[in-house]
């Protein structure tokens, strides 16, 4: 009998096909001690596991590209941590063998990343996927991960290692649900970068039986555990329709009276360009450049290397926008040299501009960096403020990019709700506003959005978030400017309606995502796209929001 379930939708397409479960993790070391004279042996097992284990991470990173390999290479330096590895050896000195010494400290640094804010916290399954290979190599057992299999199927995980993710053979691997995670876990990230289908934050995924054959919807989030014929036939009917649509889609963003609405990339770096292109996207909407600082937590990079990723970028986007966010440190991504270590909750403490403000040089190298990487070249920067609460901080900045001499529109980023509210305030400084739905459902909502627990309030869909949507919208066009959403909620081709008519100027998302935006923009008129959003503002819940817009869209 058919059941269905409903998780988080994080990457579009249909899968269907039988359960495969994902490995079993490495079983716990027995606790046994080792003769003193014996440590100095077991220190080196641990010393060649761990530098093991890091060079085939990177490797697996160097054959990913993208994202995926600034991902993997993250856990390779996880891996080779200098304080973790002298908790390990240390733990041997005192009489652990070395992979009991392994899985001790590294249970012990979980806890220490767990009560570390949301990003922090969402690498504890990097973390655990680093120990389980280490462990693995030194009780010389296989690797958990990806089931070994002749016949394509659906992976189903507690959750997803990024080295696992990265190098999913979309041939085999048709699609994957994990029981955690949540829209901006890596596993997601990932996820949408191949373009394979997935739902993450399903309870009681990891009890659905080896061999059942379901069927993954990864917009919706639906799983229909043993399909009827009649659910097969209308997921795969549409499946095909989204194709050809697809194959049919090119060119800018426009809706199908003509009113544009440019679609852009959200990159971490310049590997991530070559996909963006492939794509369509008309420029970059959001340049994350944290990636060149968490290389290195201690130092901050040089004004050189700065210019040269960020020169590579533009060269890539003749006469197109890129925006690029100033570095956004602190909570979930904090950094030696900037962050305060004892604040009692960093979320809601020194972040973002706060940051940047209290430490002018490293922002001063930033902007001066952009301003040389843009010298002799057509292409339209735009740079923006994180975390931006008031008129005050889009002041502060502004001036900041007008004394380091930068030629480019100054922007700020809305992810406060008081950034929402006060957005015409905001706009008397800046020249466009960029929305970041996924911090400001965290802020709106107070809800953590790697938590799978708390997922529906993260659901771009609830009112409450598109009503802030709004107000920001209508703020930037009583001042003649510019608004655009960089958020996971671009993703959603029908959300990205509902943002349209909501007056949203432009939409950037995942490489990925791009066909499927365009594609569905294509077929709707304005007109269509503001009832829609009128729809889904009036609704009382996200699932209602998302039906009233659907009907709307549909012509129902």
């Amino acid at each position: 009998m058919e059941t269905t379930l409903r998780g988080v939708g994080v990457s579009h397409g249909v899968a269907i096909g039988e359960v495969r479960h994902m490995g079993t993790a490495v079983l716990e070391p027995p606790a046994k001690q080792i003769p003193t004279q014996d440590a100095e042996r077991e220190q080196g097992r641990a010393r060649q596991a761990v530098d093991a284990v890091a060079a085939d991470l990177t490797a697996r990173g160097n054959l990913a590209g993208g994202e995926a390999q600034a991902v993997l290479e993250a856990q390779a330096l996880m891996a080779q941590d200098p304080e973790l590895m002298s908790d390990v050896e240390r733990r041997i000195a005192v009489g652990s063998t070395a992979e009991r010494a392994v899985y001790d400290a590294f249970a012990a640094y979980r806890e220490l990343l767990a009560n570390a804010g949301e990003y922090l916290a969402g690498r504890v399954a990097d973390l655990d996927d680093v120990r389980n290979r280490i462990v693995a190599r030194l009780l010389g057992v296989p690797m958990p991960g990806v089931p070994d299999s002749d016949h394509p199927y659906v992976l189903v995980a507690r959750d997803l290692a990024p080295a696992d993710t990265a190098l999913l053979d979309p041939a085999l691997v048709l699609g994957f649900v994990t029981e955690e995670g949540g829209p901006t876990s890596h596993s997601a990230i990932l996820a949408r970068a191949l373009g394979v289908p997935a739902v993450v934050a399903l309870p009681g995924a990891g009890e659905l039986p080896e061999g059942t054959v379901i069927a993954v919807d990864g917009s919706s989030g639906d799983i229909f555990v043993n399909p009827t014929e009649e659910t097969t036939a209308r997921l795969e009917s549409a499946a095909t329709e989204r194709k050809a649509a697809l194959a049919a889609s090119s060119g800018p963003g426009v809706t199908a009276d003509g009113h544009k609405v440019p679609l852009l990339a959200n990159i971490g770096g310049p590997a991530d360009v070559p996909a963006a292109l492939e794509a369509g996207a008309e420029g970059v909407g959001l340049f994350r450049t944290e990636f060149l600082f968490l290389d290195d937590s201690k130092n901050a990079p040089s004004e050189e290397k700065q210019v040269t990723a960020y020169r590579q970028v533009l060269e890539a986007f003749p006469e197109g926008r890129v925006v690029v966010r100033v570095l956004d440190a602190g909570a979930d991504k904090p950094l030696e040299f900037l962050t305060p270590a004892d604040e009692p909750n960093p979320a809601l403490g020194v972040r973002g501009l706060r940051t940047l403000l209290d430490h002018p040089e490293v922002l001063r190298t930033q902007l001066t960096a952009l301003a040389k990487a843009a010298e002799g070249l057509p292409v339209h920067l735009e740079v923006m403020a994180p975390m931006v609460a008031d008129r005050a901080d889009a002041k502060a900045f502004a001036d900041a990019c007008r004394e380091a001499g930068l030629h480019a529109k100054y922007g700020a980023m809305v992810e406060i709700p008081s950034a929402a509210l006060r957005a015409r305030s905001i706009l008397r400084e800046v020249e466009f506003l960029s929305l970041g739905t996924n911090d400001l459902a965290q802020y709106t909502f107070a809800a953590d959005r790697q938590v799978g627990a708390v997922s529906r309030l993260q659901d771009p869909w609830q009112p409450a978030l598109l009503d802030l949507v709004a107000l920001s919208a209508e703020a930037a066009r009583a001042e003649g400017k510019s608004c655009g959403v960089c958020g996971e909620a671009a993703s959603d081709p029908v959300l990205a309606c509902v943002l349209t008519g909501l007056g949203v100027t432009s939409l950037s998302m995942g490489a990925a995502s791009i066909p499927y935006v365009r594609a569905t923009l294509a077929k709707h008129t304005l007109a269509q796209c503001e009832r829609a959003a009128a729809a889904a503002r009036a609704a009382d819940s996200a699932d209602e929001a998302r039906a009233a817009a659907q009907t709307v869209l549909s012509g129902e």
